[in-house]
């Protein structure tokens, strides 16, 4: 299977929201808690901001004649701040992959792809965050190289003890 990477236009509006519409279901199936069930309009038309921007891109993978993946990026570039120092990234918000072509190379193809854009622009690092319930995905990442660097945690305080273990005599 041949699978080629471009940068997507307005005429893959739809097949991108398609994609995007399974990624946002099975974010949804994972922590219904958070996300939003349906893919309304306003998710839709989010799409509409990668398109002809000089600060991000969506960009289209392309199989047998249809887009079978995505990604979203954004070209972070963070000046210094109390904090931190200056920071500058290629940030991958979104991907995805239709599950009838996932596992046939279409997600290494888009990261490639993404790989060489990155550099193009100057980065020289490639950021993204990924659910702890999407298994896959975390297999896929840590498989391409990317490692942790934060973790976010949280504490169902329903579920909290009331001190923690550290803290127990």
């Amino acid at each position: 299977m041949e699978i080629s990477i471009r940068l997507a236009t307005e005429a893959d509006f739809a097949a991108l929201n398609e994609l995007r519409r399974q990624v946002n279901d099975l974010h949804v199936r994972g922590r219904p808690d958070i996300f939003r069930p349906g893919f309304g309009e306003k998710l839709q038309q989010h799409l509409q901001n990668y398109f002809h921007s000089d600060t991000n891109s969506a960009i289209a993978a392309e199989a047998e004649g249809c887009v079978v993946g995505f990604a979203l990026v954004d070209f972070i570039r963070r000046p210094a701040s109390p904090y931190n120092l200056p920071r500058e990234f290629y940030h991958v918000a979104e991907i995805g992959v239709d599950p009838s072509f996932q596992r046939k190379g279409v997600a290494t193809a888009l990261l490639a792809y993404m790989k060489r854009d990155a550099l193009a622009r100057g980065f020289g690092r490639i950021e993204l965050d990924v659910w702890s319930f999407n298994g896959s995905a975390l297999a896929f990442y840590e498989a391409a190289g990317f490692h942790t660097y934060r973790r976010y945690m949280e504490l169902a305080l329903d579920e909290a003890p009331e001190k923690p273990a550290a803290a127990r005599t």
